[in-house]
């Protein structure tokens, strides 16, 4: 069963939730800013995406801008921005597809149906 964290007031989590929907995907649905990510869920995750850690970090988000993180991720280690990240929901980058052998990060319906099988 895969995984689907996204922040219901989201637009862009709307989009991939009727997406998921529309496909007949089925999935456990979890809301990121009630049930954040955890520091070993996000390393599990970042290992299994081959994605750079940048693309777990929502950089739009007002909390990102806040902290000054554009300037400050270049310093930190793998492990303090992971610790940062399971700090708050808000920060991360959303919605996240979780599967048995990959993760989508935020949402491109092309990506996912890929992943999906989807045509």
């Amino acid at each position: 069963m895969l995984n689907f964290i996204c922040y219901p007031k989201c637009s862009t989590c709307k989009k991939a939730q009727k997406f998921l929907d529309d496909n007949n995907v089925k999935y456990n649905l979890r809301d990121i800013k009630e049930d954040n990510p955890q520091y070993d869920e996000l390393a599990s995750w970042y290992e299994k995406s081959q994605l750079p850690l940048k693309r777990f970090f929502n950089t739009s988000g007002l909390l990102y801008k806040s902290l000054e993180l554009k300037d400050k991720l270049p310093l930190m280690s793998e492990e303090e921005q992971l610790k940062l990240l399971s700090t708050d929901g808000m920060l991360v980058k959303r919605p996240l597809l979780i599967g048995d052998d990959f993760v989508l990060t935020g949402f491109k319906e092309k990506e996912w149906a890929e992943k999906l099988n989807i045509k």
